[in-house]
C-alpha cells in the first residue's frame, strides 16, 4: 500500500502580510488610488523626516551633508524589506535613490526661490493621505495600518510585488 502525500506550501511571512493587506484592498478605484498615494506618502515621508536638523559629526568630514536622520529610516526600512524578500528590498532602495535625488533637487530649487521643501512635502502628504482615506470610504473596509502598524511598510512593497509578478520575477 503506497501512501500519499499532500505537498503543504507553506507561506512566506511577506506573502502572509500581502494577503491580509489585500483584503481591504479589494476596490480597483482604491488600489488605484494607492497607486499614486502610496509612493507620494513615502516620498513625502521621506523629506520631512530628511528636513530635521542632523548634528554636525565632525569625522564625517565633507560627507557630513550626506548623512541625516532620514539615512537611518531608510536603513531600517530597506533591512526590514531585506529580511522579507531580498528582491523587493533592491528594489525599494532603488525607489528610495529616486526619492532621495528627488528631495536634493526640491533643496536645490529652493536655494533659488522655490518653495520650501517641508511646505511642498507637507502638502504632498496631507493630500495622499486624503487620498487613501478616499479610497478606503470606497472600499468600505478601514486601511490595515489601523490594525497593524507594519503595514504603513507592507504598502509600498505590495504595490512592487505586483510589477514582480507582472514581469515574472520571484520576489
Amino acid at each position: 500500500m503506497s501512501k500519499q502525500t499532500k505537498k503543504i506550501e507553506v507561506k512566506r511571512p511577506v506573502d502572509l502580510y500581502f494577503d491580509k493587506y489585500q483584503e481591504s484592498h479589494n476596490n480597483h478605484t482604491n488600489e488605484t488610488i494607492h497607486w499614486v498615494c502610496v509612493p507620494l506618502i513615502i516620498f513625502s515621508l521621506l523629506g520631512l523626516v530628511w528636513l530635521i536638523p542632523f548634528p554636525h559629526l565632525g569625522f564625517l568630514g565633507k560627507y557630513n551633508g550626506f548623512v541625516n536622520w532620514a539615512s537611518f529610516l531608510i536603513a531600517f526600512s530597506i533591512y526590514y524589506y531585506y529580511r522579507l524578500s531580498p528582491v523587493l528590498s533592491y528594489m525599494m532602495l532603488i525607489l528610495v535613490f529616486l526619492m532621495s535625488w528627488g528631495i536634493v533637487s526640491l533643496e536645490n530649487w529652493e536655494k533659488i526661490g522655490g518653495p520650501a521643501v517641508w511646505l511642498v512635502c507637507l502638502v504632498i502628504f496631507v493630500v495622499a493621505w486624503i487620498g487613501q482615506f478616499i479610497g478606503h470610504k470606497i472600499e468600505g473596509k478601514k486601511p490595515s495600518f489601523l490594525d497593524d502598524v507594519k503595514f504603513l511598510l507592507i504598502g509600498p512593497i505590495w504595490l512592487l510585488h505586483f510589477i514582480c509578478k507582472k514581469v515574472g520575477i520571484k520576489y
